[in-house]
């Protein structure tokens, strides 16, 4: 299968991949080009970037939660139908799990996926050093991918004597340039970036931006490479399918906004029917859902809004203790439980399905890739194996759950999480789906189950 692509890698965060990769989106756009975007690692916000620039949903690839045949998989089934695809790497280009090994990494992705990268290098504060820093990337790994480099922040003066000695000292093509640009910046907040609509005149900044690449970067060369991209042999998986279609309602809005799209495409695969809503908004829960899935994002930042509309927290409580299969995850379980403090310290009432409060503390309370297993029935099942997620939340809970244990790759610590009882799964981890198929489809059998029971009682 052909799929022109390219990745932009970078040796650290904050080295501008996001603003380059946005950019880049947006110039590929401008020329007509049908565009299909990613992003490395577990990341929900610069996706929503992307899909604000390329007019629809991009997806993550991620080489701890899936094995390199489903990773390839989803880089085809999201690529098919458009012309380029780009991806966006994660942190710095060698580093993986726990920090300590390149597993994960945006190298392991380019690998696996067999993607040229290009080369972000952040110059500020170095001129000539940026050969043995670059060479540095080079000579890692003899596999490292690397075929392109782009300077950020550097002078239009000093660039092209730069320019000329990189591409003679290292036999390596220099794509080019983009100069300092401090109009426009993605500022961070502590759970990450800002959201995309937080930035005043995205759009208009984007449009600015696109038109400096197409002076500054030589497209023509990366879309050349792109069509040099190895071909992938077509990669094909089976899932179950429930005939019934059992209906969700998924929470989406400003308070429920992190989420893989491949985690609902998977859903779909499989015969779910996904009715959104809001929690904010709207007045009760959708009265034909099977199920409920609440994923996360900022509750913390709606809370009084949450708070205030009691007929909705009172539908879900309702739905619930009538036996309503329920995944919630970060947000979303601190939106179940009986109260839950604002970024001010203010609590706020919540949907009382979970006996406790959410609490907000002064640091990052956990971060990173984690696997779980269960420790109690629940409606996954004893036996459904090893399921790979992640956490980063500086909130905690009075009452985490302990259905399942959860460990750190590479790592010896463990520890409870998430609540298992009756028919929901509750807890600060972000399930990854693909990683473990038996998670979505267990989840829709309950659900099933419980569209049943709705027919049998009229």
């Amino acid at each position: 299968m052909k799929i022109p692509r390219f990745l932009i890698a970078a040796g650290a965060s904050g080295s501008g991949k996001t603003l380059v990769t946005c950019g880049i989106l947006k110039a590929l756009c401008r020329r007509g080009k049908k565009v299909s975007s990613f992003k490395c690692g577990p990341d929900y916000i610069d996706p929503m970037f992307h899909s604000r620039v390329i007019g629809t949903k991009a997806r993550n690839l991620d080489t701890f939660f899936t094995d390199e045949k489903t990773t390839r998989y989803l880089l085809e089934q999201n690529a098919r139908g458009t012309e380029i695809s780009v991806i966006e790497g994660v942190m710095g280009y060698y580093d993986g799990l726990g920090g300590i090994d390149t597993k994960a990494s945006t190298y392991d992705v380019a690998k696996v996926t067999k993607t040229p990268v290009i080369f972000i290098i952040n110059t500020k504060g170095m001129s000539v050093s940026v050969i043995p820093y670059l060479k540095g990337f080079l000579e890692y790994k003899k596999d490292s991918g690397i075929c392109g480099v782009i300077l950020n922040q550097i002078s239009p003066m000093l660039y092209p004597q730069l320019k000329k000695k990189i591409e003679e000292e290292l036999s390596i093509s220099v794509f080019g340039y983009v100069p300092k640009m401090e109009e426009l910046c993605l500022e961070s907040r502590h759970l990450g970036l800002v959201m995309p609509k937080e930035i005043e005149r995205l759009n208009e900044k984007l449009e600015g931006l696109a038109e400096k690449l197409e002076e500054t970067i030589d497209l023509d060369r990366m879309i050349s490479l792109a069509e040099q991209a190895e071909e992938l042999e077509e990669t094909r998986m089976e899932f179950p399918y429930f005939e019934s279609k059992p209906i969700i309602a998924l929470a989406q809005d400003e308070a429920f906004c992190f989420l893989y799209q491949e985690n609902l495409e998977l859903l779909k695969k499989m015969g779910a029917v996904l009715l959104p809503f809001s929690p904010i908004h709207d007045a009760e829960l959708p009265k034909e859902a099977d199920g409920l899935i609440l994923y996360g994002g900022y509750p913390e930042l709606a809370a009084k809004e949450l708070s205030q509309n009691r007929t909705m927290r009172e539908s879900i409580h309702r739905a619930m203790l009538l036996g309503m299969p329920c995944m919630a995850e970060c947000g979303g379980f601190m939106y179940l439980h009986e109260s839950m403090e604002d970024m001010d310290g203010n609590t706020w009432d919540m949907a009382s399905v979970i006996e406790g409060m959410a609490y907000r503390t002064k640091k990052l309370s956990r971060f990173g890739y984690i696997e779980i297993e269960a420790r109690k029935d629940q409606i996954l099942g004893m036996d459904a194996g090893k399921i790979l997620a992640h956490e980063f939340h500086y909130f905690d809970s009075t009452s985490c759950g302990d259905s399942f244990y959860a460990r750190k790759p590479l790592r010896t610590k463990e520890w409870s999480c998430i609540h298992g009882e009756g028919r929901m799964i509750a807890g600060f981890p972000h399930l990854y789906y693909y990683s473990n198929p038996k998670v979505p489809e267990r989840f829709l059998k309950a659900c099933e189950k419980f569209q049943k029971g709705k027919k049998n009682h009229g």
